[in-house]
């Protein structure tokens, strides 16, 4: 840049000299001399400022970085072997997924709900009662169901048999809320330990490479030691994002047993008070 504006400045003074004397000499080449400083100004501001566009650019280029760091390590823990605990973060996920829905769904108004049922009892709709109980979902309402259906009855409206029957019913509830629950947990199991399987490859790796190089050199064993612990790294995060999960659906479900358990308090105590209930 400096040797440009320097040409510059020389053609610009062969030019003043060509202009028929209306300058002195000594005014031209004072007039070059400032066209050469202003043009070295101008080239230390911006050499000056080029580090501080370097650091703005810097965070793009690391987050551009970081998709790509990932998807480096990934390979290089053994595409083949990383497949495993990606499908394992997947399958958990698509359970996890599907038993949020269902809990999410399962969810009802308890209070709400057990007043409208003790109110259509005490009205003697007992049948209007088991209809609505029907088209309402979640464990609470089949509870109600089941004990309206048995008070509706000839020979199963006493209260043993009602309370046995919500019990029952309970249980068989309490079972859909915790389904596929297991195979979670069993994906929470096998991420790490696909990890440390893989730890254990990459040892093997690094003790074959050592063998056939004759020598325990760093760059003979850092090949089996990254894929040990690559795999180590990502099946330790793969569990850690399930167990949130896990214990996120446990908490509805407990919630939802809770709910279980105050309505067949009220379902007892409404059907006791019905005349059709047997004592």
């Amino acid at each position: 840049m400096k040797k440009y504006f320097a040409i510059v400045a020389m053609v610009a003074a062969c030019t003043f000299g060509m202009t028929p004397s209306v300058m002195a000499q000594d005014e031209v080449e004072e007039a070059v001399e400032q066209v050469v400083d202003s043009a070295e100004a101008v080239i230390d501001s911006v050499e000056a400022e080029a580090p501080a566009v370097e650091e703005a650019v810097a965070p793009v280029e690391e987050e551009e970085g970081l998709h790509k760091t990932l998807k480096t390590k990934f390979i290089e823990g053994s595409a083949g072997f990383m497949s495993l605990v990606a499908i394992a973060l997947v399958l958990g996920l698509a359970f996890c997924i599907e038993r949020i829905i269902y809990l999410t769904l399962a969810q009802v108004n308890t209070r709400k709900f057990m007043a409208a049922i003790a109110d259509k009892v005490k009205a003697g709709k007992i049948q209007e009662g088991i209809d609505f109980a029907a088209g309402t979902r979640g464990p609470v309402a089949q509870l109600a169901k089941k004990a309206l259906q048995n008070l509706n009855s000839e020979d199963q409206n006493d209260i043993a048999t009602i309370e046995r029957t919500i019990n029952i019913e309970a249980e068989v509830q309490g079972a859909y809320l915790e389904e596929n629950c297991s195979w979670i947990t069993l994906f929470i199991a096998m991420a790490p330990s696909l990890g440390f399987l893989g730890t254990v490859i990459g040892m093997v790796q690094a003790f074959d490479d050592i063998e056939r190089a004759g020598d325990i050199s760093p760059t003979v064993v850092a090949g089996g030691m990254k894929v040990a612990l690559i795999t180590t790294i990502f099946g330790i995060v793969v569990a850690l994002i399930l167990q949130v999960f896990y214990n996120y659906i446990l908490s509805r479900v407990e919630a939802l047993n809770s709910n279980m358990e105050e309505a067949a308090m009220s379902l007892l105590d409404t059907c006791v008070k019905s005349p059709k209930c047997k004592k």
